[in-house]
């Protein structure tokens, strides 16, 4: 990596902290950068002293920073974010819940954008929101810590305690000015207990704190499903949830968003056919497009074709 663009980084770094009101030991922490390497950093030092020998800071600190702030330093080919009504319609339930401290559930059909979403939501307030995935295998008692995690709590003790904190904390952020907000991504995979826990954070935070549960519609039925088989807990749970459950459009597989730049009519119609979500869609094409820019080729199906190992298109 060249000093000059260790300098970019740096001043990348710079306008990051000042637009999000992160101080330098919150970067540090964030970013896993030693702060006194940080602080070396900041001045423009690529040198630390050690032993009274100067020791040049190791190229991985400076990419620690750009994977943090996400500044495309290499300026590869990323995926751009493209205004689906799917992504229009999210944003506005996760603006709107971050405001008012609501109970959302949102689904949405598998590779509707629902993480791609979140993750910009995050991007966007990355002091206030934080967002847990739900692991299949994950218990209460997992999730709990991966909350505590996001939320940087350094807190032992029994799950309850864990929990109580992180109210507690929510709470002071909101004192605070602050507007928090909990996501829980691919919601699905929760159990009932986690069910009643959410319960129970509601009736600490609301009004005061969003609480947000993404899935598919595997999440509602399940839900719905424990409600009508009045397991404990899921009545009272259903009770505060069900005027804040919101539906996504269905995907429009024509993704006129995505593929009107594209000249191959063959890839169009490829694409069109092939793909039956925006997950999909993404696999099919990034791929491609970094290899037709490594090439200086145009995007075409066969180009796809070949990337993806698939059988050339035959006339």
């Amino acid at each position: 990596m060249t000093n000059k663009i260790k300098e970019k980084i740096l001043l990348e770094l710079e306008t990051w902290m000042d637009e999000h009101e992160y101080s330098a030991n919150e970067f540090a922490e964030k970013s896993g950068v030693p702060s006194s390497y940080l602080s070396y950093m900041r001045r423009g030092q690529h040198f630390i002293v050690v032993d009274k020998k100067e020791v040049a800071i190791d190229d991985k600190y400076f990419r620690m920073i750009a994977e943090t702030i996400e500044y495309n330093y290499s300026n590869e080919l990323k995926w751009s974010i493209r205004q689906t009504p799917q992504l229009v319609q999210m944003l506005s339930v996760l603006e709107d819940a971050k405001r008012f401290g609501y109970t959302n559930i949102i689904i949405g059909g598998t590779g509707a954008g629902k993480t791609f979403c979140a993750d910009i939501f995050v991007k966007q307030s990355p002091k206030d929101v934080f967002k847990i995935t739900v692991g299949s295998m994950d218990t209460i008692g997992d999730l709990i810590d991966k909350l505590c995690e996001q939320m940087r709590l350094n807190v032992s003790g029994s799950k309850t305690k864990k929990i109580n904190a992180a109210i507690k904390e929510l709470l002071r952020m909101k004192l605070n000015g602050r507007q928090p907000t909990v996501i829980w991504d691919e919601s699905e995979y929760m159990k009932q207990a986690t069910l009643c826990n959410v319960k129970e954070m509601h009736d600490h935070l609301h009004g005061k704190c969003a609480l947000i549960l993404i899935g598919t519609d595997q999440l509602k039925t399940k839900i719905e499903r424990l409600k009508s088989k009045n397991s404990p807990g899921m009545p009272q749970f259903y009770r505060r949830v069900k005027y804040g459950i919101r539906e996504l459009k269905p995907i429009d597989t024509r993704y006129k968003e995505f593929l009107a730049g594209i000249e191959d009519k063959k890839l169009v119609q490829f694409i069109q056919r092939e793909c039956e979500n925006y997950g999909e869609l993404r696999d099919a094409l990034l791929p491609a497009m970094r290899e037709a820019d490594r090439l200086g080729e145009p995007l075409t199906e066969n180009l796809v074709r070949k990337v993806l190992n698939l059988p050339k298109m035959t006339a």
